[in-house]
């Protein structure tokens, strides 16, 4: 047996992600690959990297001995684990399940590996259409406009330095401001009530975006992924994007309200929850309704309205006299126009839902939207025809958005008891992720943790490591610590335990081939499941619960400006940005840029995209502001915090 190939196929602990490459044997895993075995050096060898601390240097080989396919512990520290059990060496079938650190990794392959026939490449992302700021599965999203494609913005733009007079000279509208907020989503919006509270007054700072209010995609995305109003998020107390100081927290605040409406039982539950969490008892979390209803009450107090400016910006360029010069489109389409600022913000946010290729291959071939939906997109028609009619529901994904997805359906069958659920994962789940000597929980193949990263993330040990860490040992530092995780909550662990006892609710596990619809306008998900060989599995719907997507060649206007400038990337395809959250290549004179959000991870900071995340990074930023003398920016002393505080409390604006 020679030039065997083998596919691998894992889920990103740090990301979720999927990971199917095609390597040929012999193939070597470790984190460094400092030594070879002298029966290697010198022959091509597949190298896979896999950074963690838990995989060693040079931790596993999978070779070919005797026309069989074997995986060599090399003396790891931690071990090799097939299928569920630890060896040194094992002869490997196909579909066998190899565990390396916290990479759980599925491998396929047969006598011959053939090559696979040619296919249409379909995307595998939903765009947010910017036109609407919804989800839109036919939209496509344009070129960068480098090299320009269209006469917006103008030529100029293609130059490294834009000339300002240059751009006075297209005759388009032209406004200027000290600071500029690109997105005017949540990330946006915490920065300027810093600057807010900083001393910067409202007209020196413009926020452009495609909607007014900044959590209206974060609400969309709730609503749509089954979070109502009066349900509660994945946040808890001490993070409140409408107050920097934490102080009332949520739990505070709803305590108030229903201690003055003589609830005193919920009042002092919500208080033990704070005190007792998460030992005993489950963390805190706050409605999506009061979290709207405070940004709002925030907002009015900040001026926010006349700092959002309508616009679809189109391109970001560094000018002669180190500012930076922004062409975006109003209201209208043809409407075109430019700022001109000193500094500058990015928190764009998600610009893709991500979505199955077999899925989306589904839509494209059958043009059919409403059997196979993504939880990320409007799709209450899934559960209104269940409560009518009853139905299976075939799930893909095992993360929060899942679990929430589980929850809606189990509040159907209340209505309708005719309604089954299959739940379709990779592979088993056997052990959660581990961390020098912490291991998360799992239980019927969920990874449980209160929130996507373990708490000292935010603000402990450690987000003091991960900034202090190598791009390469962040790479390992997320991977041990990231991973597809739900919230560990009794109410929702018991609804999936009764569904297993019951049998309305089912798991499943295997490789999806194809998805396809039988005669009855049923869909059918062919999957290679091991020991079994190929299953076919029906369902009335699909439901895609595999999460966003954040890359910057997802959006337009990033990878644009990547192009444009050489900027560097990450491992995960985000800004690479220094520890205080600013681009150092887009430096200009004494113009500075920074970023905030999904867009930025893997760099210094973990959870970059919870509301503690988007205001330590505003935090950051306003110091790297204040250290460069920013005009306006007056760095928060204790005084001067504690009277900005009291104006909070008494709705007073900043300044």
């Amino acid at each position: 047996m020679t030039n065997i190939q083998i596919q691998l196929s894992w889920e990103d602990p740090a990301t979720g992600e999927r990971r199917e490459p095609r390597l040929n044997v012999p193939i070597a895993f470790g984190r460094e690959f400092a030594r070879m075995p002298p029966e290697l050096r010198g022959q091509p060898v597949a190298r896979m990297l896999l950074n963690s601390t838990e995989v060693s240097r040079f931790h596993a080989l999978i070779d070919c001995e005797q026309d069989q396919i074997v995986v060599v512990d090399q003396g790891s520290v931690n071990g090799v684990s097939v299928n569920g059990q630890q060896l040194t060496r094992s002869v490997l079938n196909s579909g066998d399940t190899l565990k390396i650190g916290p990479y759980i990794i599925t491998l396929t392959f047969g006598a011959v590996i053939l090559a696979p026939a040619p296919v249409t490449v379909v995307p595998s992302t939903i765009q947010f259409n910017p036109s609407t700021n919804l989800p839109d599965p036919s939209f496509r999203p344009a070129q960068p406009v480098t090299p320009l494609g269209s006469n917006f913005p103008p030529p100029v733009f293609q130059n490294e330095l834009v000339s300002v007079q240059a751009v006075h000279a297209t005759g388009k509208p032209i406004e200027e401001c000290d600071y500029l907020a690109v997105g005017a989503g949540l990330g946006s919006f915490i920065w300027v009530d810093l600057l807010r509270l900083s001393g910067v007054r409202g007209n020196k700072i413009m926020a452009l975006g495609l909607e007014g209010e900044p959590y209206a995609r974060y609400k969309r995305l709730c609503l749509n992924s089954q979070i109502p109003l009066h349900e509660r998020l994945r946040s808890n107390s001490d993070s409140c994007p409408d107050n920097i100081w934490g102080w009332p927290s949520y739990a505070l605040r709803e305590s108030w309200h229903d201690l003055i409406k003589g609830k005193l039982d919920a009042a002092m539950k919500h208080l033990w929850q704070v005190f007792s969490e998460p030992t005993f008892a489950e963390t805190y979390t706050p409605r999506a309704a009061n979290v709207f209803d405070s940004i709002d009450r925030e907002a009015k107090r900040i001026g926010w309205d006349k700092i959002y400016h309508y616009g679809r910006v189109r391109a970001i360029r560094k000018t002669e006299d180190g500012r930076y010069c922004v062409a975006y489109s109003r209201q209208g389409g043809g409407n075109h126009a430019f700022v001109i600022t000193r500094y500058l913000h990015l928190a764009t946010g998600y610009p893709a839902i991500q979505f199955l290729p077999d899925l989306q291959a589904f839509r494209e071939k059958y043009q059919d939207f409403k059997t196979v939906v993504n939880a990320y997109e409007e799709h209450d028609h899934v559960y209104q025809q269940l409560e009518q009619h009853g139905g299976k529901v075939l799930i893909r994904g095992r993360g929060i958005v899942a679990s929430r997805v589980v929850q809606r359906i189990y509040e159907a069958r209340k209505q309708n008891k005719e309604i089954t659920v299959l739940h379709l994962m990779r592979s088993p789940k056997p052990q959660g992720n581990k961390f020098q000597k912490a291991t998360r929980n799992v239980r019927n193949h969920y990874e449980f943790q209160p929130f996507n990263w373990p708490k000292a993330c935010w603000g402990g040990e450690l987000r003091v490591m991960l900034e202090k860490a190598t791009p390469e040992e962040r790479k390992g530092l997320l991977s041990d610590w990231g991973g597809t995780t739900t919230a560990d909550r009794q109410d929702w662990q018991y609804m999936t335990e009764q569904g297993l006892r019951e049998g309305w609710y089912k798991i499943e596990f295997g490789e999806v081939q194809k998805v396809e619809r039988d005669a009855q306008n049923r869909t059918i998900t062919y999957i290679q499941e091991k020991g079994f060989g190929q299953m076919a599995l029906d369902a009335d719907f699909i439901v895609d619960a595999t999460g966003l997507d954040a890359k910057v060649e997802a959006s337009p206007l990033l990878e644009d400006l990547v192009k444009h400038y050489k900027l560097p990337l990450n491992y995960l395809g985000r800004l690479v940005v220094a520890n205080n959250f600013e681009l150092p290549e887009m430096r200009n004179g004494n113009g500075q840029m920074y970023a905030s959000g999904a867009i930025t991870l893997g760099g210094p900071y973990a959870a970059v995209d919870s509301f503690l995340g988007l205001q330590y990074a505003a935090l950051v930023a306003l110091d790297g502001l204040s250290a460069a003398r920013a005009v306006g920016v007056n760095r928060l002393n204790v005084f001067s915090s504690f009277g900005q505080w009291l104006k909070w409390v008494l709705n007073q604006s900043p300044s």
